[in-house]
């Protein structure tokens, strides 16, 4: 992808949901030509001249400081996902091209295997751009066989957006979408030079109108906890919540974790979803297959 492009697109979303009122401007007379602030505003809120911020908005990053980032960032309203992710856009580009190594195929190591194991509730390995390195019987159950799927099929974003399965099991179907593009897009802010990321984005942008609609609002979100509703194909209807955990060690690793509420009908669902993978379950545990990225 090219930050250049990445970094206009951001900023200008960003400008275009402000208006001048909620960043605490005095309305201008007349018709406004753009929605949102214009760049000069910006660069008033920000304390930067307005060529300065203009060359920011193009992406010509070289030298800008943590501090007019920081303006920036404060002037746009920007949440603690969205900087960070700012940041990542603005790095330099010489800096990334030092830092800049091949990514090894990603393992799941036999401590985090014994933890899903231990876990009588559904739990899913994710790594990177979504891929799905591991889960237990529950957690296969409940979202999809991807132990069952090819390599490069084992991904919950093409799940999603590219199995009819997904719109069938997910009850907010839509939110789940925007959430797996906003998730996406702050992993691609940090690692826009993964090749397996383009061709993931290429795929999903060819045969999704939804995924190009949300790609190009250009969402960020980190996901720590949340609610899915569900009607699963065997046991109906639920209600999870769910934590995603960091798994130390590996920074692009999360496990996460689906539970329902105590004695609640979603509750015995699991039971019985539990009772159903333990019958019908046969050889060595789901999770113990190797996992890695899918080109790995």
């Amino acid at each position: 992808m090219d930050r250049s492009t990445e970094i206009r697109e951001f900023l200008r979303t960003r400008r275009a949901r402000i208006t001048p009122e909620q960043a605490g401007l005095a309305p201008h007379p007349g018709a406004r030509r753009v929605p949102g602030l214009r760049r000069e505003e910006v660069a008033q809120l920000a304390g930067v001249s307005v060529d300065y911020y203009v060359r920011l908005e193009r992406g010509r990053t070289q030298g800008v400081s943590e501090t007019v980032l920081d303006a920036v960032a404060r002037a746009l309203h920007l949440d603690d996902t969205e900087r960070a992710h700012l940041f990542d856009l603005a790095q330099p580009t010489a800096a990334r091209a030092r830092n800049r190594r091949p990514q090894p195929p990603q393992r799941v190591r036999p401590a985090v295997y014994r933890a899903l194991d231990s876990l009588a509730v559904p739990a899913v390995v994710q790594g990177r751009r979504m891929d799905v390195l591991a889960a237990n019987r529950l957690g296969y159950a409940l979202i999809a066989d991807f132990q069952a799927r090819p390599h490069h099929e084992r991904n919950a974003a093409r799940f999603v957006f590219l199995d009819e399965a997904a719109h069938a099991l997910y009850t907010d179907w839509e939110r789940v979408a925007a959430d797996c593009v906003a998730t996406l897009r702050l992993y691609a802010g940090r690692h826009s030079d993964d090749p397996q990321l383009t061709e993931l984005i290429g795929e999903l942008s060819l045969h999704s109108d939804t995924f190009r609609r949300l790609w190009a609002d250009h969402d960020v979100q980190a996901h720590t906890t949340g609610t899915k509703r569900l009607h699963h194909p065997l046991v109906g209807d639920l209600t999870l919540d769910y934590v995603v955990l960091a798994v130390e060690g590996d920074p692009d690793q999360t496990l996460i974790i689906y539970t329902p509420e105590p004695a609640s009908p979603s509750a015995e669902a699991i039971g019985i979803l539990a009772s159903w993978t333990n019958t019908t379950a046969s050889g060595p545990h789901a999770a113990h297959e190797e996992s890695h990225d899918p080109a790995g």
